[in-house]
């Protein structure tokens, strides 16, 4: 992606949770369809697709915080509405008061696979893809009134357009691009080649397949689901071509049909089975002020914590009056993984900070929240003798002092500088653990006199760009650089080095820094 669109994307975008954008995103879609049916350009009327979405949003947020309280676990309303209105575009839309209740039945079914589908606080299946499977199952072996199965009906070429557009919006905030075009494009290729097999000529099967197959729609907005994910990149790579296979290939179970709900629910047991992914309950047991504008917070799990040096967790803190950007936010990880009991993750708190950064500070030692899970490959070569330059603006150390603690912790050496950008030395977090870990750094910001620990460097002040890295690191094409920062520096500078011939550029996988 070209830096400059790049930085628009990570800055506007940044600024809404991924939640937030996508209930934008599907309410937009939906009313959109509102608007075709309007102009008889969807098979539905208007009247059958307000009263399926009426329904939908109303039982599926009554429920689901009918089995909030059940479990004693406070609801994510957003989730909720998230789950209805993929609901909206998968059932048959109907204002039929029989066929209603079973729509209602199916929501029913999606808030409550959140609870009794779920281990240490993280749903196995996508919520919306199990409730439309039970409903074609139960298409399949019951007839009923008003029983029937899911039609994807959101595979329409008048949809298609504003599907590309949304969809792909969040795909750039989710960072999931890649894993998208692996599903669409071998499920494009897979159903085009068995149209082909079957007699369709070429140039309508070529376009069959993202005209009417949900292809864009799942991979955008159902895949994708962080929930359900494995956490590195290569299983997500796996599981996308998996549920591809099983999307574009019909095949039978009994007398159920193979259907794009059923493969993905294929594709998330697989997913579980491999990942170990679980949900977990942090205790809180102190914080730090690292520096006039960042703090720490040290966490405590009665349960190991999985995770590589230099991925990052998600951490829900549901609380009122939470703004725009939710109450889910994603951090990395500090800490080594050495000890996998204690999770520290640091942040910058500006003076007007978010309300989950003021809900997390008024939180009191021994408080618990929970995290959803931890994901990333922003981990170091497996190759000790690789070298390596590390590129951190303020508080983007934070996934290099996991990894760089863990080396020391280990004793292994490795060939690795440290660049840190600051606008004043004061901001230098883990400034006294670095000097400790004996590890190069190269200050860019404060002024040539700057006082700086022992041993480091200052490149004076201004902004750092491709020019200055190459002067100060010579050996700079021949190292695997990370980068971990503002979206402005990490967009300009990834296509500004791999243009002067640096091979593997890896930046951090989430948006809003």
């Amino acid at each position: 992606m070209n830096g400059r669109i790049g930085y628009f994307f990570d800055t506007v975008l940044g600024r809404v949770t991924m939640y937030r954008l996508v209930t934008l995103s599907l309410g937009t879609l939906a009313i959109y369809a509102f608007v075709l049916s309007l102009f008889g350009q969807v098979f539905y009327k208007p009247l059958e697709l307000l009263a399926t979405l009426a329904t939908l949003l109303v039982v599926g947020y009554l429920t689901n915080r009918l089995f909030g309280a059940l479990f004693q676990v406070r609801p994510h309303s957003e989730s909720s509405i998230i789950t209805s209105l993929l609901l909206f575009f998968i059932l048959w839309p109907t204002s039929d008061p029989a066929a209603l209740a079973w729509i209602a039945l199916a929501a029913t079914v999606g808030s409550a696979s959140k609870y009794l589908l779920a281990i240490r606080g993280r749903h196995i299946f996508n919520p919306a893809a199990l409730a439309a499977l039970v409903s074609s199952v139960i298409a399949s072996y019951v007839v009923l009134p008003g029983v029937s199965p899911s039609v994807w009906w959101v595979a329409n070429p008048w949809l298609l357009p504003a599907v590309v557009v949304l969809g792909g919006l969040v795909l750039v905030r989710t960072k999931r691009l890649t894993m998208a075009l692996v599903f669409i494009v071998l499920s494009w290729a897979l159903v085009t080649v068995r149209l082909v097999v079957g007699g369709q000529e070429v140039v309508p099967a070529l376009l069959a397949p993202l005209t009417s197959y949900p292809i864009l729609f799942l991979a955008a907005f159902m895949l994708t689901e962080p929930l359900t994910l494995p956490p590195r990149r290569w299983q997500q790579l796996g599981e996308a071509a998996i549920v591809a296979v099983l999307f574009s290939i019909p095949f039978m179970l009994g007398q159920v049909a193979s259907t794009p709900e059923l493969a993905l629910i294929v594709g998330n047991v697989l997913a579980f089975a491999v990942a170990r992914r679980r949900g977990m309950r942090l205790t809180l047991e102190g914080t730090r002020t690292l520096t006039p504008t960042a703090v720490e917070y040290r966490f405590s799990s009665k349960r190991p914590v999985p995770f590589a040096a230099g991925q990052y967790l998600e951490l829900s803190l549901p609380h009122r009056g939470a703004d725009v950007r939710g109450s889910r936010r994603m951090f990395s990880i500090s800490s080594p993984p050495d000890d996998d009991r204690t999770i520290r993750v640091a942040m910058r708190v500006p003076e007007r900070a978010s309300s989950f950064k003021r809900a997390l500070s008024a939180l009191p030692v021994g408080a618990s929240l929970s995290a959803t899970g931890v994901w990333g490959d922003f981990v170091l070569p497996k190759d000790p003798a690789k070298p390596v330059l590390l590129i951190a603006a303020g508080i983007g150390i934070t996934p290099f002092a996991s990894q760089l603690s863990r080396l020391h912790l280990r004793a292994e050496k490795r060939d690795i500088v440290l660049v840190y950008v600051v606008s004043d030395p004061q901001e230098l977090a883990y400034a006294a653990e670095l000097e400790t870990w004996g590890t190069p750094v190269l200050v860019v910001g404060p002024p040539a006199d700057a006082a700086l620990p022992a041993g480091w460097r200052t490149l004076g002040p201004g902004r750092l760009d491709h020019e200055r890295l190459a002067e100060a690191v010579p050996d700079l094409a021949s190292r695997d650089v990370f980068i971990s920062g503002p979206p402005a520096m990490v967009d300009a500078l990834k296509p500004a080095l791999r243009g002067i011939g640096v091979g593997r550029v890896h930046t951090d996988a989430f948006s809003g820094y």
